[in-house]
């Protein structure tokens, strides 16, 4: 009776692991898939660096704000604003408006938790939703297993930080041109970002030509002009998406068909 109980034990355990407990292989999986994302992630927080000594920025302080804000178009804002002496209600609004995205891709990972998840286990993965994170999360199949998310956040987070504070530190050891030169990575960077999504819809790309021309134009109008360069930025960020959303709703079933082709 022992000899048997003890050969069905294993099976048991198994059979009552939760889907949410640590598991050495899913760990290694989310290791694995993190580490071309944890390359990208130094290589464009290296040209982050460069706006955050122009910022006034220590390689220590731009490590932290990247160890706990892990969102290039939120540093970025963020830190634009801090050089037009922004106040920290103006930071932390500009920040909350770019990284707003991220409280859809919070929730629809929610809903992945089998019955039963921890607590703590959605308070550590909502600490890092970024893009390319929910990206490789979401793509598993069947309820979410944190530590495949905790692999890879294991590396992304650290070649966040650390690429960051190194481009503080060569933004200090290197001539000013070499500075400047390497800036235009950043516009680089959000080029990327606004091309692709501009060739899919002329939509989008009429919107972010507004949004330039707009934001040329708020620097002589009478009475806005003398707001700061923050708070001109969360007017305009929301009155455009405000508009953009009444004028053209998004249909819930053609973007589902375009994101399956």
């Amino acid at each position: 009776m022992n000899s048997k109980s003890k050969l069905l034990a294993p099976e048991l355990v198994n059979a009552e692991r939760p889907v949410w407990a640590f598991s050495k292989k899913i760990f290694c999986e989310g290791m694995r898939d993190g580490v071309p994302i944890a390359l990208g992630y130094f290589a464009v927080s290296f040209s982050l660096g460069i706006a955050a000594r122009r910022a006034g920025f220590t390689p220590f302080q731009g490590f932290l704000v990247s160890l706990l804000n892990n969102a290039s178009a939120g540093e970025y804002a963020a830190f634009a604003i801090i050089m037009a002496n922004a106040t920290y209600l103006e930071v932390a609004i500009i920040t909350l408006i770019a990284n707003a995205r991220y409280l859809l891709m919070s929730c629809a990972l929610a809903q992945r938790f089998a019955p039963g998840t921890p607590f703590w286990h959605r308070l550590l993965i909502g600490y890092d939703v970024t893009d390319e994170l929910f990206g490789i999360t979401i793509a598993r199949p069947g309820s979410l297993n944190p530590y495949y998310t905790y692999g890879a956040i294991l590396l992304a987070v650290p070649a966040w930080a650390i690429g960051t504070a190194l481009g503080i530190i060569a933004g200090n050891l290197l001539p000013l041109r070499a500075v400047s030169a390497l800036s235009v990575a950043l516009y680089g960077m959000f080029l990327a970002i606004i091309i692709p999504p501009a060739r899919k819809s002329r939509v989008v790309a009429a919107l972010v030509a507004i949004s330039f021309a707009l934001s040329f134009v708020c620097n002589y109008l009478p009475g806005i002009s003398a707001l700061s360069e923050g708070t001109r930025t969360i007017l305009l960020t929301v009155l455009i998406s405000s508009a953009a959303a009444v004028l053209f709703p998004v249909n819930p079933e053609e973007q589902e068909a375009e994101h399956d082709a």
